[in-house]
Parts: C-alpha cells; sequence; structure tokens
C-alpha cells in the first residue's frame, strides 16, 4: 500500500511543478539517526524523493563527493552569495558554513520531486522566518543525552573537544526541538525501524493531501 501511495504521490504532484510538492525539512541533533532515516526513505521511494544538496565550506570527508552529499565551496564565495539572498538559510559550525541555496530546493521541486532538507535548528529558524516555503518540520531525537553520546563515541570520529562541543549543541536543540509547536512531529529514534514506520505514516497522512491514492487498488 506505502508503494502505490508514493508512485501516486509522485503522479499527482507532477501536474503541479509550476510551484512543486511540499518540501519535508528533517532536523536534530549529530548522532540522532536522521541521516539513516532519510537514506532509508530514499532506497525506498527513489523517484519521490530527491535530496537538497547543501553547500559548505568545511573540507569533505573521507568518500564525500562534492555535489552529492554537499556543494563544497569557499568562506568568501559563499559569504557574498549569501549577501545577495541567494540562500534560504545558513549557520556557522566549528567555523565552517553551511546552507541551502534557493537553487538546490527549486531544482528538485522543478521535478515535481519532494525536496527534502537535511538543516539544524538554526536553519529551521531562519526558513520559519524569512521563507515560503511552508515545508513539514520533522525532529528527530535520540532517547537521551547519554544514547547521544554513546553514539557520537562509537564514530570514533570525535576529539574530546568536537564531543562536548556536539553534546552541549544537541542539549539546546533537543530543548527547541521539544518545545510544542516548533515541529510538525517529534520522532525518537530509539529503535530504527520503530522510527522509519513512524515517518512513513506521518509522510502518508501529512505530505500533499491534494495528491490522492486509490487504497482500494
Amino acid at each position: 500500500m506505502f508503494a502505490q501511495y508514493f508512485r501516486t504521490l509522485k503522479i499527482g504532484c507532477l501536474s503541479m511543478i509550476h510551484k512543486g510538492p511540499r518540501p519535508l525539512v528533517l532536523c536534530g541533533p549529530s548522532g540522532s539517526g536522521k541521516s539513516t532515516l532519510i537514506k532509508r526513505l530514499f532506497d525506498e521511494y527513489p523517484d519521490t524523493f530527491k535530496f537538497s544538496v547543501s553547500h559548505t565550506t568545511r573540507a569533505p570527508r573521507p568518500g564525500e563527493e562534492n555535489g552529492t552529499h554537499y556543494h563544497f565551496t569557499d568562506k568568501e564565495k559563499m559569504q557574498e552569495q549569501i549577501k545577495n539572498g541567494e540562500f534560504i538559510e545558513s549557520a556557522t559550525f566549528s567555523g565552517n558554513l553551511y546552507g541551502t541555496s534557493k537553487r538546490a530546493v527549486e531544482d528538485v521541486r522543478s521535478l515535481g520531486k519532494v525536496c527534502v532538507l537535511d538543516i539544524d535548528i538554526q536553519g529551521v529558524k531562519q526558513i520559519k522566518r524569512t521563507s515560503h516555503l511552508d515545508p513539514l518540520y520533522v525532529f528527530v531525537k535520540p532517547p537521551s543525552i547519554a544514547e547521544l553520546e554513546r553514539r557520537l563515541k562509537f564514530r570514533n570520529t570525535e576529539t574530546e573537544e568536537s564531543l562536548e562541543r556536539r553534546l552541549s549543541v544537541a542539549k539546546a536543540e533537543m530543548e527547541y526541538g521539544e518545545t510544542p509547536g516548533n515541529f510538525d512531529i517529534i520522532i525518537e529514534n530509539d529503535d530504527l525501524e520503530k522510527a522509519y514506520e513512524t515517518l512513513r505514516s506521518f509522510i502518508r497522512v501529512r505530505l500533499h493531501p491534494h495528491c490522492k491514492t486509490d487504497e482500494t487498488s
């Protein structure tokens, strides 16, 4: 039934290509598992959803490709683009700029696909304040800060300093994310399968109600 729904979602929304489907914003602390949930969604429905590729001034990590994982750029160029109003949101983390360009979102929406944005709390606030995208907001959180710390340590990519910084940021993010009214849904990622089913069900009910599905076929 889900496969039928998402196929119909894509076909129905193509008729609205002049403005494109409503975007989907996923936000959550590093280590919450939101990237895994996004990957599951894309793997299951590759023709319905498309990632909005963000810009960043940080160096690529092993295995990351320009234009696929991020648009890697330099600080001077990105600052100029932000000044010129080319970004719907941008933020600074660990001395590096991150942001979503208007073009990245419009490129996806013009295809009639659901544009997925993986952004932080600062980005969410900016979109709420200045953008007319009208996305659905999903906050993904770990079951606890202790569990988040365990996951980050398991990655073995953090120094003690960067770990403390991420945990401090995560506490502030969870406070904002759990505040009523800031997000359309809060998903606690304690069990990946359960969290993914919650996300799928939410999308089925809330995303583009104008895109009808024939559940009897």
